[in-house]
């Protein structure tokens, strides 16, 4: 799986896996608040033979799959939350429409 990488400039050696480049609008805002700006690190061709030197490399891919990003803090920080689904959920998802009409 293609997947790129973003360095969080609010958070040190947190980094923000995606599925899609630059495909922002589909983050939680709690998430975006959390993270700040982020800064493109590189572009990587993932799958489950790649030993990635932090992150479980099976957990990284489902959550790509399942919700289009994953979320690296760094190793001695917890968000038990992080990468929980509810981060799936979007608020954009209950405005049931396009917003350009109100």
């Amino acid at each position: 799986m293609q997947c790129f990488v973003y360095a969080s400039l609010r958070k040190a050696d947190s980094y923000l896996w995606m599925a899609q480049r630059d495909a922002f609008d589909m983050l939680p805002e709690p998430l975006v608040l959390l993270l700040g700006e982020l800064r493109f690190v590189m572009e990587v061709q993932l799958d489950e033979q790649r030993k990635l030197p932090v992150e479980d490399t099976e957990q990284v891919l489902e959550h790509l799959r399942l919700q289009g990003w994953h979320l690296q803090l760094p190793p001695q920080e917890t968000l038990a939350t992080a990468n929980h689904p509810v981060y799936t959920h979007s608020p954009r998802d209950d405005r049931g429409g396009d917003d350009r009409d109100e």
